[in-house]
């Protein structure tokens, strides 16, 4: 007979996840190995273990937050019965993401607060860098069930920068409701195509 208990985190999944609380409320560069191990439960060996350097663990939070925001947007897109659905279950993928219920408040993209923390050239750099230009082939990807491939790109595009400002108002705000508002927008902007 299975057991319905869930087995114990891992020490990695323990890290990773102190990690991503505290890289995301008090950034990465702020954060010391130290901090990360008391909160994790796990001695610095284990940080070592599953990590070679805090570069590496800073990476890791990267391609997570990546993998948690495309799991929002899959939840989502799976309710899209139209591609202009499909471009608003992108933002609504954004909203779900702001009303996440964080310890210490809404900060705005966790991705983009991370890229700004690291050196221009830098892996976590890059991997921001990818993960904005998936959101953005995304949309350009529903916007051609609508609109010729030209069109669809500046579209995209269009919607990309919305998401992008209103990420950003709305870390500073502290809420959705700029994400709200860019949802509407963007809508407005798919109607027109």
């Amino acid at each position: 007979m299975a057991s319905t208990e869930s087995r114990p985190a891992s020490a990695r999944e323990r890290l990773l996840d102190a990690a991503a609380r505290l890289f995301y409320a008090h950034g990465m560069v702020a954060t010391g190995i130290d901090t990360i191990t008391a909160e994790a439960g796990v001695a610095k060996k284990s940080l070592y273990n599953n990590f070679s350097s805090k570069e590496e663990l800073m990476l890791a939070y990267i391609e997570a937050r990546h993998a948690e925001w495309l799991d929002l947007y899959r939840t989502r897109a799976e309710a899209a019965a139209t591609p202009r659905d499909g471009v608003l279950a992108v933002f609504d993928a954004y909203i779900d993401h702001a009303e996440a219920g964080y310890v210490h408040g809404f900060r705005g993209c966790g991705l983009l607060n991370a890229a700004a923390e690291l050196p221009a050239g830098s892996a976590g750099r890059e991997a921001v860098r990818r993960h904005k230009e998936q959101v953005e082939s995304i949309l350009a990807a529903q916007l051609a069930g609508i609109t010729s491939p030209d069109r669809a790109a500046g579209a995209a595009e269009h919607c990309a920068f919305l998401l992008e400002g209103a990420m950003a108002r709305a870390g500073l705000e502290g809420g959705p409701d700029r994400l709200a508002h860019a949802r509407q927008l963007a809508s407005a902007l798919v109607d027109a195509l």
